[in-house]
């Protein structure tokens, strides 16, 4: 008997189809783990509330990135497969339309998917020299300053080589899955998840000559403010944020363990990105 996972946003429409999905798979003999998505926290606690169960064959999770994002937490380091089923309008993360789903879930439940795995990366954060946090990152670590603050001054080392300081409203180090989010948005380069590469873009710097970079996934990032900075937050994947000052260190690097995504056999990732950016006509 399999055991499927059924992670499903809390709105009603993605019930329903979760309900109706659940349905369909235990009529099929499945057996279904349930859990419901965690909305965004701006305070990071460093607390699991809950996890997958490991002997999962796959995750199905019912909304739009943001939930496969919670999904990809809820997850952790577990080798376990994940789909996304997307409601909404925009989304990279969650491929299966709702109307497709059933499709789908005979597809996986029939072994005829591919897997696809998407780099991650491990931030640390050290105060005072101890590590405070530690957390894993399908998207972007985000270093973001307050409404009222002024600009911030983020000095920024590669393998301890020191790069610049950017003066800006922030700094997003993002993965190449992460490179159609966030780091898109300010300006940030698409990068094919195949690449390995981690994208530093600043948001909207202070001098124009800062422009988005990409870097090996082989290095080390060191990121540090400046002396007095306030209303400072480092946020992971949009999913819980940090507050920061000059006396934290922030370490990132690539994960150890990558995401492990389910694709369609017939979907191709320039298909998935001409339909989302809406290139030759094309609509979401």
């Amino acid at each position: 008997m399999k055991k499927i996972g059924l992670y499903v946003k809390l709105d009603a429409e993605a019930i329903k189809q979760a309900d109706e999905l659940e349905r369909w798979l235990r009529s099929r003999g499945m057996k279904i783990v349930r859990e419901k998505s965690t909305p965004p926290s701006r305070i990071f606690s460093g607390q699991i509330k809950s996890c997958a169960p490991s002997d999962l064959f796959c995750v199905f999770a019912l909304g739009g990135d943001g939930t496969f994002l919670s999904a990809v937490h809820w997850i952790g380091d577990r080798d376990i497969p994940i789909h996304g089923i997307k409601f909404g309008e925009v989304g990279f993360l969650a491929e299966t339309s709702a109307d497709n789903v059933f499709n789908a879930a005979e597809t996986i439940l029939n072994n005829e998917f591919l897997i696809k795995p998407r780099m991650r990366l491990l931030v640390k954060v050290f105060r005072d020299g101890r590590e405070a946090v530690s957390e894993t990152v399908l998207n972007d670590a985000v270093i973001n300053k307050g409404a009222l603050a002024r600009l911030a001054n983020i000095d920024t080392y590669i393998n301890d080589h020191f790069l610049t300081t950017y003066r800006a409203d922030g700094l997003i180090v993002s993965t190449p899955t992460g490179s159609t989010a966030y780091s898109l948005a300010a300006g940030g380069p698409i990068l094919h998840p195949g690449v390995p590469g981690i994208i530093m873009a600043p948001i909207c710097p202070h001098t124009l000559t800062n422009r988005p970079l990409i870097v090996p996934d082989s290095v080390n990032i060191r990121i540090q403010l400046a002396e007095k900075s306030s209303d400072i937050m480092l946020t992971f994947d949009g999913q819980a944020g940090l507050e920061i000052d000059e006396r934290d260190t922030i370490v990132i690097q690539k994960g150890p363990r990558p995401v492990r995504m389910i694709v369609m056999p017939d979907r191709h990732y320039y298909d998935l990105l001409k339909t989302k950016l809406r290139w030759s006509g094309s609509r979401v």
